[in-house]
């Protein structure tokens, strides 16, 4: 339906600019929105600027640090969510090493700048392949580097406090796909799989040679199935213990 509404939720340090491909072909079949989360710290407020931009009803699918918000949504307003998808992302709470892992990198922003963030934290995130590709690599660095230390500091903020979103999957009553690339190392295909089990009617997915970047890696498989995930016929909503 061309009045369908698709929300593109980006990832940590990215904009809408990740989902430029996405938007641009899906754009023919539905109403395809991005948008960022620069200056917010929590997951409810990131939540939030969607849900107050939002129409009534809408579908969304959330990138890395999107996916997390996504979950938000279906905490804060499941009835407004028509189809849900997973990509490259988690449904876990922060475990006790995350805040120690990840305070080198906002260390290193306020000390050196966020082109040295990207320079440590992008090549480990792409596809082997990718790595040595200057143009690519060198567009995934730019869109780093339009964030500030301060936004990173907050969106780490956010993640640190997310919920644990496992206690709900098993209520979930609407389409939803966990999609991840098969060499994605931080959030495993196989840790797609695992929650995707726990979600009745949920389908898992692959994105080949791709990385975490799946929407940038592999642009048109990505594109492919979310056209596959937004033609499944619409279900009942979650429900409510």
């Amino acid at each position: 339906m061309a009045n369908e509404t698709l929300y593109l939720l980006p990832g940590l340090l990215c904009d809408a600019s990740v989902f430029e491909a996405q938007r641009a072909a899906l754009s023919d079949a539905y109403d395809t929105r991005a948008l960022d989360f620069f200056g917010l710290d929590s997951m409810q407020s990131m939540a939030e600027r969607v849900l107050l931009q939002a129409p009534q009803k809408f579908s969304v699918c959330g990138f890395s640090m999107g996916g997390r918000v996504a979950l938000q949504i279906m905490r804060m307003a499941p009835e407004r969510i028509a189809r849900l998808c997973l990509l490259d992302t988690g449904v876990s709470a922060a475990g006790p090493g995350e805040p120690a892992s990840r305070q080198p990198l906002v260390d290193l922003a306020f000390s050196k700048g966020m082109r040295a963030v990207a320079d440590a934290w992008l090549p480990p995130m792409v596809h082997p392949a990718r790595r040595g590709d200057s143009v690519f690599m060198g567009a995934l660095q730019d869109m780093v580097c339009r964030a500030t230390p301060e936004i990173f500091a907050g969106q780490i903020r956010a993640l640190l406090g997310r919920a644990d979103a496992a206690p709900l999957l098993k209520d979930f009553n609407l389409p939803v796909h966990a999609i991840a690339g098969r060499q994605d190392e931080w959030s495993t295909l196989a840790q797609h799989e695992a929650f995707a089990a726990l979600i009745p009617g949920a389908k898992a997915r692959a994105i080949e040679n791709s990385g975490h970047f799946t929407p940038l890696e592999q642009p048109e498989q990505l594109t492919a199935a979310l056209r596959e995930w937004m033609a499944e016929p619409l279900r009942g909503q979650y429900q409510r213990a």
